[in-house]
């Protein structure tokens, strides 16, 4: 089962609305990294993220996006 299933499982149970933006902390979670890594990844502009009020977030999609590409850059080679 997938991280995006077991996330719609949890969130079909507490009946609420699926994160549109995540902390820098979940998306390293989502991608089995850990918190520096998932900066430098932002910071390289190979993970999209975004400023709020001040806070750096990513958008939820943006995990799944960034391991499209590297798999579609390993299958280019």
């Amino acid at each position: 089962m997938s991280i995006t299933h077991l996330d719609d499982a949890r969130t079909a149970q507490s009946n609420e609305l699926a994160p549109v933006l995540l902390t820098v902390e979940e998306a390293a979670r989502c991608l089995r990294v850990g918190r520096t890594t998932c900066f430098a990844l932002i910071g390289s502009g190979e993970l999209e993220s975004l400023l709020v009020g001040g806070l750096r977030r990513v958008p939820a999609d943006a995990p799944a996006a960034y391991l499209a590409r590297r798999r579609a850059e390993r299958l280019a080679v």
